[in-house]
């Protein structure tokens, strides 16, 4: 695969950074290192004292935080991972409990902008979509492997696409014919399958479809609960939590599992008194952060982030 610069315009940089900074010493985590650039917003707080841990599985995105971070005063330490392996990752650098922990949830820019990652519908590419491109399974096995009751239900859940049925239908069929293996191919059945009337309104027609194959493909929802959960586990007294989503199946993620560790009580609703004695680990802050109009204008990718913030108790 040819090298690129790995260009990504960080979203809800000021925010994050500032949701989840407290201590110039302390020491910070940011799970989805990508273009670098809320590492390098955390990097320009901290005092040499402090400490920065990178964590990303795409080895575009290592190369990238490593020059990115070359110069930076504080301890850096960047580890090509998955993010599900966080308690692993701080474990054997012997950090100890942190200050702050940082997701940035999503596809970077750089996957998208460049063709050959197979992640965008709007170029013409391998059908490949893996942040690890180590890995094995790819969107080509999804695509020609899945039965149709398979895609059909993944569309659904990951894409919440409304044709999904009729999508699933026409790839089985297509793909009877020859292996569907580049993404410019999958576009054009994608959009035969959905109506011309549907197509002239809302988002690309392929959009949704492209977003449930990647989450498959890399796993992306089912890891994230025991993540949060854990990087609040990671979290000392006071240390804070960010995350920022992109689409509402990932922000119901974070915000049902954020709530669930806020509750004061679990004890089963039929119980006319608490006997559970359960302490809330976290606090959430306020509501969630949207992009501002300034930063709407400068980067459309933007629209649909939020950003979560708790602090650990």
């Amino acid at each position: 695969m040819q090298e690129h610069g790995f260009e990504h315009t960080s979203v809800l940089l000021a925010e994050s950074v500032a949701g989840i900074f407290s201590d110039p010493a302390g020491i910070y985590v940011d799970c989805t290192l990508g273009g670098g650039g809320h590492s390098a917003a955390l990097a320009a707080r901290l005092a040499p004292a402090g400490w920065l841990i990178g964590i990303d599985q795409d080895q575009a995105a290592i190369q990238a935080g490593k020059q990115r971070l070359a110069a930076a005063d504080c301890r850096i330490d960047i580890v090509q991972s998955n993010f599900q392996c966080l308690g692993s990752v701080l474990a054997e650098l012997k950090t100890g409990l942190v200050d702050g922990i940082l997701f940035d949830l999503g596809v970077s820019s750089h996957q998208l902008d460049v063709a050959d990652r197979g992640f965008s519908y709007m170029q013409d590419a391998p059908l490949d979509m893996r942040m690890n491109t180590n890995a094995d399974f790819s969107a080509y096995d999804v695509v020609n492997t899945y039965s149709e009751q398979q895609l059909s239900a993944m569309i659904t859940d990951y894409g919440e696409e409304r044709w999904a049925k009729r999508i699933a239908r026409f790839i089985v069929e297509n793909r009877a014919v020859s292996d569907i293996k580049t993404t410019g191919r999958l576009v054009d059945i994608i959009k035969k399958a959905i109506p011309a009337a549907a197509r002239r309104e809302g988002p690309h027609p392929a959009k949704r479809t492209f977003q449930a194959i990647r989450i498959e493909v890399n796993n992306e929802l089912a890891i994230l609960r025991d993540t949060f959960i854990t990087a609040v586990e990671c979290l000392k007294a006071g240390g804070r939590i960010g995350i920022i989503t992109f689409h509402s199946l990932e922000d119901r993620i974070a915000k049902q599992t954020l709530q669930h560790l806020a509750k004061t009580c679990i004890c089963p609703p039929q119980l006319p008194i608490c006997v559970c004695q359960h302490k809330p680990q976290i606090k959430v802050l306020g509501k969630p952060v949207l992009p501002s109009p300034d930063e709407l204008e400068k980067n459309p990718r933007a629209r649909s982030a939020k950003l979560r913030i708790a602090v650990k108790l």
